[in-house]
């Protein structure tokens, strides 16, 4: 491959981590393992894109929860879901909310590949709006609730003191949590902070 693409291992076994790993490192594929969805969750928003290989069966949240909770901060990358024998009823409702594939352990170097560049393809296949839109919202889902509100309103024209006559708070509160978003989004100027919210669709009417 021409680029190292990035797999995401969650399992909390860690002889599972380190296998897979080292399998797929072999390959050609960056990785990156993480012990629980929970510590993926934390710092999603920092790493790379790329594949992420899901195990079903984990105590802190399960794989659906972590895939629930992806698609709720619009973690939109591609899944394939590792689970065991007996879990595959879990693992095609997996499927029916958005993975990609699931593989049964244990798993056979090929199998897993394949299933791996399948994934990347339908990623690299989005058009370059959605994958846009989809790591906006992605950084947008780190703002807190009244700081999405300030941004949707400057994404829809209006000045601080309508934003704040809208949310019934000051001016200069509003001042704060623009000030506040943008330094979590990390961008510097007001028009780079819209670019985000016009990607994510931030600027459309909420129904």
């Amino acid at each position: 491959m021409s680029h190292r693409q990035m797999i995401h291992i969650i399992d909390d076994e860690e002889a599972v981590r380190h296998s897979l790993a080292i399998m797929l490192q072999v390959a050609g594929y960056a990785v990156t393992a993480w012990p629980g969805g929970a510590s993926f969750l934390r710092e999603a928003a920092h790493v790379e894109p790329g594949c992420v290989l899901l195990d079903i069966r984990m105590p802190e949240m399960d794989g659906l929860e972590v895939q629930r909770t992806m698609q709720e901060h619009g973690i939109a990358w591609p899944v394939v879901v590792l689970t065991g024998h007996g879990d595959v009823t879990t693992a095609v409702a997996a499927m029916k909310a958005g993975a990609i594939d699931f593989l049964e352990k244990p798993l056979a170097k090929s199998t897993l590949v394949t299933a791996i560049e399948a994934a990347l393809q339908s990623f690299e296949g989005t058009d370059a709006a959605r994958r846009r839109a989809a790591l906006a919202s992605q950084r947008i889902a780190r703002l807190t609730a009244r700081e999405q509100e300030v941004l949707r309103g400057l994404a829809n024209g209006l000045p601080n003191r309508n934003i704040a006559h809208e949310l019934a708070i000051s001016p200069r509160t509003v001042e704060i949590h623009r000030a506040n978003l943008m330094a979590k989004l990390g961008v510097r100027t007001l028009s780079d902070a819209l670019r985000l919210a016009f990607s994510a669709g931030l600027d459309s009417p909420v129904n």
